[in-house]
């Protein structure tokens, strides 16, 4: 993207590519359950940039969901400190985390999330009731989204009439719609057979090759291959942070 970007949060203006958007520090998540105390981050230290392309990749348990869950600004952390576009997400309201999930963060998830009920482009449509735009204007930026991932021909046909990587593109669409920071994407190919898998992935390239910022969670290598930048968890604690030639 190469307009700049204006952060909910704060009067400052983001541009990209380069510019540092995600800061954490020291960042611990506990849970108490009972008298046992299960630490989900030990003291996580990390920094993202515009315009980068990272997975964050792990074993079952070592706290690659509660990362996601924070950088999505859905969770908080229990210590440590967490700030997007310099603003510290611990000072923020309930409001001004809703703001930024809103239009700053676009959600993709394993299991699509779509409105099982409404076409595609009313899916995708439905993104931006809360962004103060008028009904026209809602519908042609969300047919400019399904036409940017190759579903301009599949705008009115429902969940159950798409195939998998279709339903897919849908809520990479909805993702887009809001023109966010950044681009969070859950397993993104979880439930897509290998062929399925690799459009998507090629989308998903197509979508950094034109300046989004992409952070992604899986467990396949082959899938991590994709990205720029390779963060392996493990037990809560950053085991490895690499650069992916």
């Amino acid at each position: 993207m190469s307009e700049s970007i204006e952060s909910p949060a704060s009067s400052r203006t983001l541009h990209s590519p380069g510019e540092l958007v995600i800061d954490i520090e020291g960042v611990t998540k506990l849970y108490r359950m009972g008298t046992e105390v299960v630490y989900a981050l030990r003291g996580v230290q990390m920094q993202i940039h515009l315009g980068e392309y990272l997975a964050v990749m792990g074993p079952s348990g070592s706290g690659k969901s509660t990362l996601m869950n924070m950088l999505g600004c859905l969770d908080t952390p229990t210590a440590g400190r967490y700030e997007f576009a310099g603003e510290d997400v611990a000072d923020m309201t309930d409001d001004e985390l809703a703001d930024i999930r809103n239009r700053e963060i676009g959600f993709v998830f394993q299991s699509f999330n779509l409105l099982p009920r409404s076409d595609a482009l009313h899916n995708v449509e439905f993104s931006l009731i809360y962004a103060g735009l008028s009904k026209t204007e809602r519908l042609e930026r969300a047919e400019d989204a399904l036409e940017n991932v190759g579903l301009g021909d599949r705008m009115h046909h429902q969940p159950n009439e798409l195939s998998g990587g279709q339903r897919q593109r849908v809520a990479i669409a909805r993702a887009l719609v809001n023109r966010p920071s950044i681009i969070l994407a859950d397993e993104p190919t979880g439930t897509l057979d290998t062929k399925t898998g690799i459009e998507i992935m090629d989308l998903f390239e197509d979508l950094y090759d034109r300046g989004n910022t992409i952070i992604m969670v899986t467990h396949e290598e082959d899938v991590a291959r994709h990205a720029r930048r390779i963060v392996r968890l493990r037990d809560g604690l950053i085991e490895s942070d690499t650069a992916n030639a």
